[in-house]
């Protein structure tokens, strides 16, 4: 199953009060990739956000453990690696077939595919339970514009 994974944490994330939305970042389990990860994570702490970063290459069962435990508001799903597409339709179909993570919003983004931009099959993740997607090359605002959306303290 994996070792336990240790949310990464961050000088701000001690400084910040216990408001906002509380938020899981984590990337699909064949994305090795961190900067993302760590950029997202401080992002979402800047906006007054509290975040557990799961890290590089989580394999689902972990993901869904780590949501039982956190029972986030949120989760956010981002990878670089152009298997983001084919490994999250997997993902959250895995959040989505449990009672406890069902209900928890959960976003994806970043290279998607390896088609490049627009070429993801958007309707196909929209479909398999992604509350939204936002592919590489979007910006932030309509991220941006989800999180305020999203009220803090649903799933506590």
């Amino acid at each position: 199953m994996g070792t336990p994974v240790t949310p990464v944490q961050t000088p701000s994330t001690k400084k910040r009060p216990d408001s906002g939305l509380k938020v899981v970042v984590s990337s699909v389990a064949s994305d090795a990739h961190t900067w993302n990860l760590v950029f997202l994570q401080l992002l979402l702490e800047e906006l007054g956000h509290r975040v557990a970063n799961l890290g590089a290459c989580v394999p689902d069962e972990l993901l869904v453990q780590q949501c039982r435990r956190h029972r986030p508001d949120l989760v956010v799903i981002s990878s670089v690696n152009g298997h983001g597409a084919n490994d999250g339709l997997r993902v959250v179909r895995e959040l989505r077939g449990h009672p406890e993570t069902a209900a928890i919003p959960v976003v994806i983004g970043g290279k998607l595919g390896i088609g490049g931009a627009g070429s993801t099959e958007l309707a196909d993740l929209l479909e398999a339970g992604f509350d939204a997607v936002f592919e590489d090359g979007t910006g932030l605002a309509s991220f941006g514009s989800f999180l305020r959306s999203i009220p803090a303290g649903v799933t506590t």
